[in-house]
């Protein structure tokens, strides 16, 4: 396997050209096409659904759905947000028939509102700060798991998976507008959950 991705490598130097051979069915050149965003789709996916099995089932529900449509990308998008997306409408549809939860449309207009910006806890704690910070993570994904899915799913885009508005956008289908206005209404929503159940558990700042 080592040995046939480098000579992709070796071959194909472009990703363009690699999946333009995955298009003609060259499975080498999808799966080299997929290892270099295979970690991040899986983080996105155990984000979301919170469980190592949930996330590995919805990667590999995902990339099914890439391969088979793969004739269908346009190749003026970024391949690795065409599949981000696929990942996070395979995550909503799972949640969905788990938890039957209604998804409310993320196509309408919002007047922006003050910005908040979530300190999540820092991934290089020292030894002291380890234990404090691992409940404060613990505390944060359980108050995303009361938001709604739409709001779920921008601050985990953007805030812990950290994501340009412009990737946001089109991964969801919607306007960089409609990505800025549901990330501050979604921050404020998240910001009061954790003020009415951790108090002054967590710092919180305003963002200009």
């Amino acid at each position: 396997m080592a040995a046939d991705i480098r000579s992709i490598l070796v071959s194909v130097k472009t990703e363009k050209e690699l999946i333009a051979l995955a298009k003609a069915g060259d499975e080498r050149s999808f799966e080299l096409l997929i290892t270099q965003c295979k970690t991040k789709a899986y983080n996105i996916a155990l984000r979301y659904l919170r469980n190592e099995e949930d996330a590995m089932d919805a990667l590999q529900e995902s990339f099914i759905k890439i391969y088979r449509h793969l004739g269908s990308f346009k190749e003026g998008s970024k391949f690795d947000t065409w599949v981000y997306r696929i990942v996070v409408n395979t995550c909503n549809d799972m949640l969905r028939k788990n938890h039957n939860v209604s998804m409310e449309s993320i196509h309408r207009s919002d007047e922006e509102e003050d910005e908040y910006t979530l300190e999540l806890p820092d991934s290089d704690p020292g030894p002291q700060e380890s234990l404090l910070q691992k409940e404060q993570a613990k505390l944060i994904l359980d108050a995303l798991d009361q938001l709604k899915p739409d709001q779920k799913e921008v601050i985990i885009l953007r805030d812990i998976q950290g994501f340009a508005y412009e990737e946001i956008s089109e991964m969801l289908n919607c306007s960089i507008g409609t990505v800025k206005s549901r990330i501050n209404r979604s921050r404020s929503r998240l910001r009061e959950i954790l003020l009415e159940q951790n108090g002054d558990f967590f710092r919180l700042t305003n963002k200009t």
